[in-house]
């Protein structure tokens, strides 16, 4: 896929990632690194008793943030020398990401912006949770690509 085709895969998934843990470590240097230590996340002996989940979950916004790594793990557009996270336009958890459990994500191309130096690419990325009917995160993600 080049920066040029893209209009050709409007509306049509261009990538599926492969499953990735999201495991306790991951989710604790989350919460350090944003101060947000909720105990649902990191108190691995409260969250079983008290939480209706059973068990610790994913802060929302660590999924989110992954969507960086799973798109680079699936979508490579040839003819751009960069790209930046442009922002989103929308943003979803219908479901929650217990710890230990396995997300993908899938990319539909929504929307095409050109600018003078390349393209805004408004992605559907709706992460998925194995082994549930529900996804974990919907969002409409803005990339900036630019012409290499």
């Amino acid at each position: 896929m080049t920066l040029d085709s893209l209009p050709e895969y409007l509306g049509r998934e261009i990538a599926v990632t492969g499953w990735f843990p999201v495991l306790q470590e991951r989710i604790d240097l989350f919460a350090e690194a944003t101060e947000d230590r909720q105990w649902i996340h990191i108190d691995r002996a409260r969250a079983p008793r008290e939480s209706v989940y059973g068990t610790t979950i994913a802060h929302g916004f660590l999924t989110l943030s992954l969507l960086s790594h799973l798109s680079s793990q699936a979508l490579a557009i040839e003819g751009a020398s960069m790209r930046i996270n442009y922002g989103l336009n929308r943003v979803r958890f219908p479901a929650a990401v217990r710890e230990g459990s396995s997300i993908r994500a899938r990319f539909v191309i929504q929307d095409l912006k050109p600018f003078p130096e390349g393209m805004d690419v408004t992605l559907l990325a709706t992460v998925e949770l194995q082994d549930s009917p529900k996804p974990c995160c919907v969002a409409e993600w803005i990339i900036r690509y630019y012409r290499a």
